[in-house]
């Protein structure tokens, strides 16, 4: 798990020990494990507006190795950096931006980011989850929607609920099978979500409420949600924070469906 604020990566088990402290400056907002590599990416960043947080222009992605060693930084080449989320599967690790709605992914030499969604193109990156046959990314913007890009063609597609709508307030974002599961923030309480997606749109189920939810993650049998964040209450003036958030787990079957 991270701590923002802390700048800290907790390992959990039975109890939490601190696995890396991030360099001054970077909070970890978001972490994906790389089995492939057996890498920790983290999302580590420095956006403008945030409470308790000194603003700067670039972010980073971070690799650390399983003993909470930098062993990766990394960011584009020019302009402003914003990471918000990062997913890692075997066909490849993708890391959002926040601020201008980019999604990037890593090179296979893993010393460069190359855009599958351009600066300006989206609003607000968020959680993205590549599908089973590696080709299509879907991805959340916080204000456009969930969209799904072709990683062949770079054509990106927003994707419309039955109703014509966009699936806006989508954060984090995971794959099991051939189905999708978001946590939605979008307004309280929030929720966890079952994406379906198709060429042409999605439908989404609503399945549990989640209070002040943000990330997500799937460790092949459960999903594992960090509700009551304190994202939420970070700005309320003289508002203290007295106990950790929660994580909920969810068991699933071999069918990703939700026991």
């Amino acid at each position: 798990m991270s701590s923002i604020l802390d700048r800290q990566i907790l390992a959990c088990r039975a109890s939490c020990k601190t696995l890396a402290t991030l360099p001054k400056g970077l909070h970890p907002f978001a972490i994906a494990w790389d089995a492939q590599k057996r890498r920790l990416w983290v999302a580590a960043d420095c956006p403008p507006g945030v409470a308790g947080i000194k603003a700067c222009d670039r972010g980073a992605l971070i690799a650390l190795s399983k003993a909470g060693r930098v062993v990766t930084r990394i960011a584009p080449p020019s302009g402003s950096f914003h990471p918000g989320d990062v997913s890692a599967a075997p066909g490849g690790i993708f890391v959002s931006d926040s601020q201008n709605g980019a999604v990037y992914r890593l090179a296979s030499s893993g010393y460069s980011l190359a855009p599958v969604i351009a600066p300006g193109v989206g609003k607000s990156g968020q959680g993205s989850a590549l599908d089973a046959d590696g080709r299509k990314l879907l991805v959340a913007d916080y204000s456009q929607g969930v969209g799904i890009v072709d990683l062949e063609t770079g054509v990106r597609t927003i994707l419309p609920r039955p109703d014509g709508k966009p699936l806006r307030g989508i954060d984090g974002l995971v794959r099991c099978g051939t189905g999708y599961y978001a946590v939605y923030n979008g307004s309280s309480p929030g929720a966890l979500l079952a994406i379906t997606p198709s060429a042409t749109g999605l439908t989404f189920e609503q399945l549990a409420s989640l209070p002040d939810a943000t990330q997500l993650a799937y460790d092949g049998k459960r999903l594992l949600i960090v509700a009551d964040s304190g994202w939420a209450t970070l700005d309320k003036p003289g508002f203290v924070r007295t106990a950790g958030a929660t994580v909920i787990a969810v068991p699933l079957s071999e069918d990703c469906t939700p026991q």
